[in-house]
């Protein structure tokens, strides 16, 4: 299962949250989302679990909990919303050209 973690200090690394997650189960990978033009952190990040019921008992316990002052969001992860896909045409210029 996905997991998503919001609100995260920017100081919290891939391995800071493998270690705050495996306390309720096996990881398969955790990963903080960084800004690719800083390379710092974006305050948020995914960690996916192979048993849903451990990933259901992380988030339950660590949705809203505190770490370096700021409360956790956790919940499912939910999937990206497709766009449209390509965009339309931008018209003709119309008049006289």
């Amino acid at each position: 299962m996905d997991i998503y973690v919001g609100n995260l200090p920017y100081s919290v690394t891939d391995s800071d949250l493998q270690d705050l997650f495996s306390q309720y189960g096996e990881v398969s990978s955790a990963r903080v989302v960084m800004d690719r033009e800083t390379g710092r952190a974006k305050g948020f990040g995914f960690v996916e679990m192979r048993d849903s019921a451990d990933a259901n008992k992380a988030i339950e316990a660590l949705n809203g909990t505190d770490m370096s002052g700021r409360a956790l969001r956790v919940n499912e992860s939910q999937p990206k919303p497709r766009t449209g896909g390509g965009g339309g045409g931008g018209g003709g210029r119309g008049g006289r050209w």
